[in-house]
C-alpha cells in the first residue's frame, strides 16, 4: 500500500513540472489518502503484535 502512495506522489511531482496542475493535486491528494489508511493500518498491526507478544 505505501508503494502505491509513492507512485502517486511521484505521478503528482511529474505532472506539477509539467503544469497539470489539477492532475498534480488529484493525485497528492490520492496519495495522501492511501498514506494515511497505510499509517492507520500499521499502527493496528503493530498495537496486535505487542498485545499478543505480551500475552493479553
Amino acid at each position: 500500500m505505501l508503494s502505491y502512495a509513492v507512485a502517486f506522489l511521484i505521478i503528482a511531482l511529474i505532472a506539477a513540472i509539467f503544469g497539470f496542475t489539477g492532475i498534480a493535486a488529484a493525485a497528492a491528494n490520492i496519495a495522501k489518502i492511501i498514506f494515511y489508511i497505510f499509517l492507520i493500518l500499521f499502527l493496528l498491526a503493530l498495537i496486535s503484535g505487542l498485545l499478543r507478544g505480551a500475552g493479553v
